[in-house]
């Protein structure tokens, strides 16, 4: 690549897959944010689930300044992210079968629901019993994967299938199998991951179409304000107040 730096080099690999995904998946995004917007407009509530890494991109849209209040971390403990001990745990979580069954049983998930479920490679058993079990009690998902390891890899589940099967709509973020951007002569792995980047970009451009379409609708989007701006508090006051029997981060 030239004279380009290594942190060019990896900004130009993001900036190249946030396009991708800008390009090819605006028809997806298009159709998360209408389902959400959908949910939030029939009384539904709004959850989101993510295992390791892929739980940052589910973190980043809830109780967060400027995005939907009633979105909800469907939390499974111990695969919520990387303050497991020892960390490796978390990822033997993932492959555990009945897990999710377990976890759907104890959540407030119901009929009229919906549920983003993010996993890079989307093969392993969690996952995709998450899809499986949510479907099955009238929740609609949102599946956040990369395609691309359904192709490349082998599942993890007993039914063979993947993440993507098991979705009302998919966003593929298309990350390669591998998640690393880089390769260098004297560096014997390849590295810097971008699935971290691209996952959350396209979730808060999903929450971005949300926002809209309900105000096309003519329902305000119950968005949450900073609380380091004024009149941040008493706004998020009511927000938190009007859409309190919705949201599950506060008790």
């Amino acid at each position: 690549m030239g004279d380009s730096t290594p942190a060019d080099q990896y900004l130009d690999a993001a900036i190249g897959l946030l396009q991708r995904v800008r390009a090819e998946e605006a028809e997806s995004v298009a159709a998360a944010g209408s389902l959400l917007a959908d949910t939030v407009a029939s009384g539904g509530r709004l959850f989101a689930f993510g295992a390791g890494h892929s739980s940052l991109a589910a973190q980043d849209v809830v109780y967060r300044a400027g995005g939907l209040a009633l979105m909800n971390l469907l939390v499974v403990p111990g695969v919520v992210g990387v303050d497991v001990m020892p960390a490796t745990l978390g990822s033997a979580l993932e492959r555990v079968d009945g897990l999710a069954a377990a976890v759907l049983d104890s959540s407030p998930l119901r009929a009229g629901d919906a549920l983003v479920i993010i996993s890079l490679s989307g093969r392993n058993a969690l996952p995709v019993e998450m899809a499986l079990g949510a479907r099955a009690l009238g929740v609609r998902v949102i599946g956040v994967t990369s395609v691309a390891y359904a192709t490349e890899t082998s599942s993890r589940h007993s039914s063979g299938t993947y993440l993507k099967d098991h979705c009302d709509v998919v966003l593929d973020s298309k990350i390669a199998v591998g998640d690393a951007e880089l390769t260098h002569d004297s560096v014997p792995a390849p590295f810097a991951p971008a699935s971290t980047v691209v996952t959350s970009a396209l979730l808060q451009a999903v929450m971005a179409t949300a926002a809209v379409a309900l105000a096309d609708r003519g329902i305000e989007p119950p968005l949450l304000r900073s609380g380091n701006v004024d009149g941040g508090h008493d706004w998020n006051s009511r927000i938190l107040e009007q859409y309190g029997a919705r949201i599950f981060y506060r008790h």
